[in-house]
């Protein structure tokens, strides 16, 4: 019986049939306890087998995304966000934006929670089974960069195609080169109205000339990112990490404040 099972397990790990192979044993009691019929007790090893599937590409995609493990919706707290920007964050994770190629423009002051945001969205749009990579925009526009040096641009090009989304963190901070606008106004012509991207910012539109020099440039990134997207203004958000100062002054103060009284 033992050199069976053993048997069993090696030609379902043959067939590519990891997670039957683990709890066909389990299940194979609990089939006998319970009197479930032969097509009951296949239907809920096969239900084990999809759902270790999903589980195991879902941690694949994680890896590959780049994204922060912590920058989740169950750390963001939504109630920092007014009602309008809620809803539409509402609307965006349930991923169909990715279907009609539509992007996503953060925009806020340092600190305001823009890019944990992003990063959340991504996490979500994963755990629908969706492509997703997160980069500094300085670091992606770096990769390109060299890519265009070796002659291997179209590759490179070629290479993020196959993420649904790209999440482009503080695109205003790239060096601004002449060089570097180019490679990033490349890349967002090549992902309109075919691809997503989250894009990251503390520029309102009005300054990103800071990033493209050129206003012709600029007013021509702006129309591609805009065309299709949904913009969430985060410029009335103040910053978490001063609150969190002020939270700490505030506590530092009271502390002193028992401290003289006991004295």
């Amino acid at each position: 019986m033992a050199n069976r099972q053993a048997d069993l397990a090696e030609l379902l790990h043959v067939l590519r049939l990891p997670t039957i192979a683990e709890v066909f044993g389990e299940w194979a009691l609990r089939a006998a306890k319970d009197r479930l019929t032969h097509e009951a007790f296949l239907y809920q090893l096969v239900m084990a087998e999809l759902e270790g599937r999903t589980q195991r590409r879902t941690e694949r995609l994680r890896r590959a995304s780049g994204l922060p493990e912590d920058k989740t919706f169950k750390a963001l707290k939504l109630s920092r966000f007014d009602p309008a920007i809620r809803t539409q964050i509402e609307r965006l994770k349930s991923g169909t934006f990715l279907d009609d190629a539509t992007n996503v423009v953060a925009v806020g002051r340092p600190g305001c929670g823009k890019t944990h945001l992003a990063c959340a969205l991504g996490h979500a749009l994963i755990e629908q089974g969706r492509t997703v990579l997160f980069s500094s925009t300085y670091a992606i526009v770096q990769e390109l960069l060299a890519a265009k040096r070796d002659l291997r641009l179209p590759k490179a090009m070629a290479k993020l195609a196959r993420f649904d989304c790209l999440v482009l963190d503080d695109i205003g901070y790239v060096q601004q080169d002449r060089e570097e606008m180019e490679v990033l106004f490349t890349l967002l012509a090549e992902r309109y109205e075919r691809q997503s991207v989250i894009i990251t910012t503390n520029l309102v539109f009005s300054e990103w000339e800071k990033i493209f020099k050129d206003p012709m440039t600029t007013l021509a990134a702006i129309d591609r990112v805009v065309h299709h997207s949904v913009i969430l203004d985060l410029m009335s958000v103040d910053s978490y990490r001063a609150e969190a100062a002020s939270q700490r002054r505030g506590r530092s103060s009271a502390s002193d404040a028992q401290q003289a009284h006991a004295a």
